[in-house]
């Protein structure tokens, strides 16, 4: 198969799916009144690690269709933690973690060696969140508001991303960090799923 083809519908793909990603969450959020079994923590290691991720392709002038999702999936995680800060009446905690994941991405690049080190604690970062969210729903024993089809298609997303690695740029690093997360998103659909499984027995 052309390689050239597969890196363009892998690309393409992933930009789309990326575009309405979180929008399951953000509408099961919005229509429950309610961020129940969405995890506050998951979230702000989450975006935390797209930051990193992006300024580090930035800084190294990666091929943009490469991380272009990045700024669409940090929008919609910003719009996700107001409402979790919204519905937990905690909407005064939005606007200090707004100031300060500003201001910690104006440090991500002032020197090579912070972007440097950042990148090699991302996936540390980005697999915690994904850790965090499943404490989250083993305690809770319940899937809550957490959306399967959200989860789902990250798993997707970091797939695809294993692909356009391995043919743009071939950078251990970045393929290493897709390859667990693609890992843990599959535990945490599956959880979902199963918790879903055995709300319905239960009704």
């Amino acid at each position: 198969m052309d390689s050239e083809w597969v890196l363009n519908f892998s690309n393409f793909t992933t930009l789309f799916v990326c575009m309405v990603l979180k929008l399951p969450q953000i509408f099961a959020v919005v229509s429950a009144k309610s961020s129940a079994g969405v995890s506050l923590k998951s979230l702000q290691l989450e975006l935390t690690g797209y930051l990193v991720f992006l300024s580090y392709q930035m800084y190294y002038n990666y091929p943009p269709a490469t991380y272009l999702e990045y700024p669409i999936l940090i929008a919609q995680d910003a719009v996700l933690l107001v409402l979790i800060f919204y519905y937990n009446g905690k909407l005064n905690h939005g606007l200090i973690s707004a100031f300060i994941y500003a201001a910690g991405w104006h440090a991500l690049a002032l020197h090579k060696w912070i972007i440097d080190l950042a990148m090699s604690l991302c996936t540390f970062i980005s697999a915690a969140s994904k850790f965090a969210q499943l404490q989250s729903l083993w305690e809770a024993q319940d899937a809550g508001q957490v959306s399967a089809l959200t989860w789902g298609m990250a798993l997707y997303t970091c797939l695809t991303r294993i692909v356009t690695t391995i043919i743009t740029t071939g950078d251990l690093q970045v393929l290493a960090r897709f390859i667990i997360l693609a890992t843990l998103n599959a535990v945490v659909t599956f959880t979902i799923l199963r918790y879903r499984r055995v709300g319905k027995k239960q009704q």
